[in-house]
């Protein structure tokens, strides 16, 4: 059986729940048999045939209305159900794997203890009674001795019924103080209050309402027998075969749910708790005994460890602080090196830029250069790699000596005897700043002598010029140009 899980349910995570919980056991009232109407006498007779492995008895079932657990049994939904307890297990506190009989008939009984044929319009408020038997014939002796203190507590009153159905549907059962009962189906929009009912952990409350659980599409699917009920009238009715003769009425017997039962299991619950607390007590006594000195030794070295591990602990911190604090002295210190030591190199590599143009210099002054255009070329040549610029350097230095040599092959007799002056007067013209530098009288007279001999060589010194003039442009067309 499986019941529809709506969004409101799944989003409030109640979802499972319900999916794991569509079955449900619940002890049921007892109640008074009065009238039995023919056919479930025909009935019972012919299911009940004294067999003498058998033990017989009879308990109710379940009953319409409000339970204790807020499951609502309607009387549409459970009359629905009558026929289904039928041949099904009877199990020893609600475990499957423990049967010990099972279910033979059942039968509808009004609140006011008449017996409803099955074919009978269903009345308002009503109880299942159900006809079980239980196996008191066992092989094995331990089996056999248990079944047999089990039937002896049935006869004494010491034992109960508990109910078993599943269902695949429910609706919302809603009553409150003024008296007004409902019954809400549940949908989509309805299935908020799924979350409210204490089947699923809430209060059973919802606006002044008590809400419950409406059970539909009911099975039932056997009962237990259990010691302790949740509901203390769910007794069994009737015990043992039935021996019916012609006068017999069918009676199930003058069972009253007298106050003395009541009292005497309210007495039996009673006596329960005040063991419970007497064995809490001592229980409470055990552990404030067993807080001796043994123990008080363990919790005092164990304490002791605990400073000993928080000592430790503090000395690791003091630790990594100094740790972290000489890290960031070191990092300081490599950051400050690594400063210094670009600075360094970027002063290397200036002073060898300043080598490398100072060789550079030299090298272009050497091969011809004139000392003015030595700086364009230095920067003209700047990109060049050492190899080349020697390279260019050479070949310059060769070209200017081999264009000299061709000019001077081809230069006039006339024009190499004027260079020749040409050396010869600065020649003396040194000699003369070297002279002046260390003048005595009779050295200004043959000054004042060659002063007077330079005037009168005025046209010589006309036509060296002349001559001067044209060998620098004769040397810029044929010797300097690069073309």
């Amino acid at each position: 059986m499986s019941i529809k899980i709506y969004q409101n349910e799944i989003n409030d995570g109640i979802g499972e729940l319900i999916k794991s919980t569509a079955s449900v056991a619940y002890c049921s009232e007892a109640t008074i048999q009065k009238d039995i109407p023919e056919e479930v006498v025909v009935k019972a007779i012919a299911e009940n045939k004294d067999q003498i492995d058998l033990y017989y008895l009879e308990s109710v079932l379940v009953s319409c209305g409000w339970n204790k657990n807020d499951d609502v049994f309607m009387p549409e939904a459970t009359w629905a159900a009558r026929n289904t307890p039928e041949d099904k297990q009877f199990n020893f506190m609600h475990d499957e794997n423990d049967i010990i009989g099972h279910i033979t008939g059942s039968y509808v009984l009004t609140k006011d203890g008449k017996a409803v044929s099955n074919d009978s319009d269903m009345p308002e408020d009503f109880d299942i009674i159900t006809q079980a038997v239980l196996y008191n014939s066992w092989t094995g002796e331990e089996n056999r001795e248990r079944m047999e203190k089990i039937i002896s507590e049935i006869e004494e009153g010491k034992w109960y019924v508990s109910m078993e159905c599943l269902f695949a549907g429910f609706d919302y059962a809603l009553s409150n103080d003024d008296g007004v009962k409902k019954v809400l189906a549940r949908g989509e929009e309805s299935s908020f209050l799924t979350k409210h009912l204490r089947a699923y952990g809430g209060t059973g409350e919802y606006q002044g309402y008590k809400i419950g659980r409406a059970l539909k599409n009911i099975s039932f699917s056997g009962k237990g027998l259990v010691s302790k009920p949740a509901n203390p009238r769910s007794v069994i009715l009737k015990s043992v075969a039935f021996n019916l003769d012609d006068d017999s009425n069918f009676d199930i017997g003058e069972f009253n749910m007298s106050d003395n039962l009541l009292e005497k299991q309210l007495e039996e619950v009673r006596a329960e708790l005040a063991t419970a607390k007497s064995e809490n007590e001592a229980i409470k006594a055990q552990i404030e005994e067993a807080k001796d000195k043994e123990f008080a030794s363990k919790v005092e070295a164990f304490e002791g460890q605990i400073q000993e591990k928080d000592s430790s602990i503090a000395e690791l911190e003091e630790s990594i602080k100094s740790t972290q604090a000489r890290v960031a002295e070191l990092e300081d210190a490599l950051a400050k090196s690594n400063e210094e030591l670009a600075s360094a190199k970027e002063h290397v590599e200036e002073m060898k830029k300043k080598e490398k143009m100072e060789k550079r210099k030299a090298a272009l002054v050497e091969a011809g250069f004139d000392v003015d255009d030595v700086d364009a070329a230095l920067a003209a040549f700047d990109n060049l790699a050492d190899e080349a610029f020697d390279s260019v350097v050479a070949m310059y230095g060769k070209n200017k000596e081999k264009a000299k040599k061709e000019a001077e092959a081809g230069m006039p007799p006339a024009l190499k005897e004027a260079i020749e002056k040409k050396k010869e007067k600065d020649a003396k013209a040194e000699e003369v700043e070297e002279t002046e530098a260390e003048a005595t009288p009779e050295l200004l007279e043959d000054v004042e002598t060659s002063e007077a001999t330079l005037v009168d060589a005025t046209p010589d010194v006309d036509e060296v010029e002349t001559t001067r003039a044209s060998i620098s442009d004769w040397l810029s067309n044929n010797v300097l140009s690069t073309k």
